[in-house]
């Protein structure tokens, strides 16, 4: 994909392999609003506006190099939608949702993120997260940043329930007191299945969301998150299974390396209700 880094902005020449829509609402992040058409982000405490034109999007920055960096711009995606292309179950989710790419989040937000997104909806996980940049993040140009570690360690499990997190409370209030982000970085040296036990380790972390800050926190592609909706999609393609762990190793062993990539392109298709 070609694009070209200017003075606040970056320039995304051709939609084939960048589509603000698929990448925001594919299921992976929460920091981002539509406007007026087009869409914000603002992961940690940087924004960005992305703005679409006859030949291709213009996200609107400060921060181009961490924007640059956190669309994985760099990465071919035609080469992986290619090889995805030749498994006949991907043809369809790939065409739907092409312009797909795997964001670069920071590992502190993911982890708080996905413990809030445990059996939610996204509506609730947005203002959840919402309340918690208003309550404890710092006052920024465009909004408030995503809390601190110190900040959320300094809060009760009370605290947790006003904002609206129910029985992912007490999960919240335990988890900033297993880790810091020293420790989540050093992490990013082990294995994959050493990873995945050390994040199952924390409180409010199963194997779906371990499977979410793997994919979209550390970027392992050996993954394979199982919901509601990947677990209809197999069962739709694939002989019935009802246990969750055995799906996500029959796809990873199909996948292998490319296993992120291909559940976010079936994950996104199947969620817009294009399967029948």
């Amino acid at each position: 994909m070609k694009y070209q880094i200017e003075e606040n902005k970056i320039i995304i020449f051709g939609k084939e392999d960048f589509n603000p829509k698929h990448i925001l609402e594919c299921g992976q992040v929460f920091s981002f609003n539509e406007e007026d058409g087009n869409y914000v982000v603002f992961p940690q405490n940087k924004f960005a506006k992305i703005l679409e034109n006859d030949t291709g999007y213009q996200i609107l920055t400060k921060d181009t190099s961490f924007f640059e960096e956190y669309f994985d711009l760099k990465r071919d995606y035609s080469k992986i939608k290619t090889a995805l292309g030749q498994f006949e179950i991907l043809k369809n989710p790939i065409e739907f949702g092409h312009g797909i790419r795997i964001l670069k989040q920071d590992l502190f937000e993911m982890l708080i993120s996905f413990i809030v997104s445990a059996n939610n909806n996204i509506k609730r996980i947005k203002l959840i997260l919402g309340r918690l940049r208003e309550k404890l993040g710092e006052k920024i140009e465009n909004g408030y940043a995503f809390p601190s570690l110190f900040s959320m360690r300094e809060q009760s499990e009370e605290f947790y329930k006003e904002i609206g997190s129910g029985y992912r409370a007490p999960y919240l209030a335990k988890v900033v007191w297993q880790i810091d982000q020293l420790t989540l970085e050093n992490w990013r040296s082990l294995s994959t299945d050493n990873l995945r036990k050390n994040l199952l380790s924390l409180y409010g972390v199963g194997p779906k969301v371990a499977d979410c800050i793997l994919l979209f926190g550390y970027g392992r592609g050996d993954v394979f998150p199982v919901d509601t909706w990947i677990h209809q999609m197999f069962n739709t393609f694939y002989p019935p299974l009802e246990n969750r762990e055995q799906i996500r190793n029959k796809l990873v062993n199909q996948f292998g390396e490319l296993s992120g990539y291909a559940q976010q392109y079936l994950f996104y298709y199947q969620r817009s209700n294009k399967v029948k």
